[in-house]
């Protein structure tokens, strides 16, 4: 049974609203809504932050770790009071819920190109405090997924999707330096594949999936996949030939795929679901993939977050994903 979901943000500031949404638009995979809007406290680098145990502070430039006795900081504060307002909602309203369940968090590549280190620049310029982050999230996903699995004692299995956009950058040297006019020296792939092992096998040991979603072009998906990743999660658009057999052998190895054929912004000429519908099984019929095999591992999303939708495209983005879903099962 193919199976719709979302990749995580949404549009508005009203955390019970947004969980209204995703549960009734997306009942057989629903997922812990981000609402970044609400400023920089809610913003995935933020929810990240609140889940390790590294101070960290909100400065001009973004966020930045404070080093040893530094403390915790009120936006570091304000960002887990935030992620556990949302998780009580959560609970709230999948009360005897019994099923899929996913949540989201930034990878440590992506942490590492958008966090600074205490005196400058950014953790990806710093060997050790790239690990140290890297090492600090696989156990904040450990504590994290445990809480989730707490509050919605039916959800099971739980999927934890790492969210790594910046992982493309990070491996092509494209990550700008502190000044601007320079880039940060690429990380080979024994170093992206290690640290990545450790939040994957974090997830594992506590009772979750490891997926993984990027929208951007260039995404090492099997570099991802060998890193124990059990499920990519695609922009459809930006998919490179290479990179649509990689998904294919994912589906014929019982890995998970979800495609974001759904677009993120609500185009001149919205696409029925008929047409989506059809753009997914001709991509199964390229691959030589029989459509009902591939159901069971394949979910239909939106392209990517849909933060920056209207709220009511972001409703019927929703609402595609699970027709076109239902088409496919």
């Amino acid at each position: 049974m193919t199976l719709a979901t979302g990749v995580g943000s949404l549009p508005g500031t009203d955390i019970a609203e947004a969980v209204r949404l995703v549960v009734g638009e997306l009942p057989d995979l629903p997922h812990l809504p981000e609402l970044p809007e609400r400023g920089a406290t809610a913003t995935m680098t933020a929810r990240a932050l609140a889940l390790v145990d590294l101070p960290s502070d909100l400065q001009p430039a973004g966020w930045r770790l404070t080093g040893p006795g530094g403390g915790t900081g009120v936006d570091q504060r304000r960002a887990r009071s935030l992620l556990a307002q949302d998780l009580d909602q959560l609970e709230e309203q999948l009360d005897g819920y019994q099923g899929h369940l996913k949540v989201q968090v930034a990878g440590p590549w992506t942490l590492a190109a958008t966090v600074e280190r205490p005196r400058g620049d950014k953790v990806l310029a710093d060997h050790g405090a790239r690990r140290d982050l890297a090492q600090a999230l696989a156990e904040g996903v450990r504590t994290h997924v445990a809480d989730v699995r707490r509050r919605v004692t039916g959800a099971g299995p739980v999927v934890l999707q790492v969210d790594e956009p910046a992982l493309a950058a990070v491996m092509n040297a494209q990550v700008p330096t502190a000044s601007g006019f320079g880039r940060h020296r690429t990380v080979h792939p024994p170093e992206l594949s290690q640290h990545l092992e450790w939040v994957f096998e974090a997830a594992v040991e506590s009772g979750a999936e490891p997926w993984v979603h990027a929208c951007a072009p260039g995404t090492p998906w099997a570099l991802l996949r060998g890193a124990g990743a059990r499920g990519l999660s695609v922009d459809f658009s930006v998919l490179a030939a290479e990179d649509r057999d990689v998904l294919g052998e994912a589906l014929e190895a019982g890995d998970g795929v979800a495609l974001g054929v759904v677009p993120s912004l609500g185009p001149a000429q919205p696409p029925t679901d008929r047409v989506l519908t059809d753009q997914v099984l001709a991509w199964l019929d390229m691959l030589g993939l029989d459509p009902e095999v591939a159901s069971r591992r394949l979910l239909v999303t939106p392209a990517c977050g849909l933060a920056g939708a209207t709220p009511d495209w972001a409703r019927r983005a929703l609402a595609l994903s699970r027709e076109i879903a239902q088409h496919l099962s």
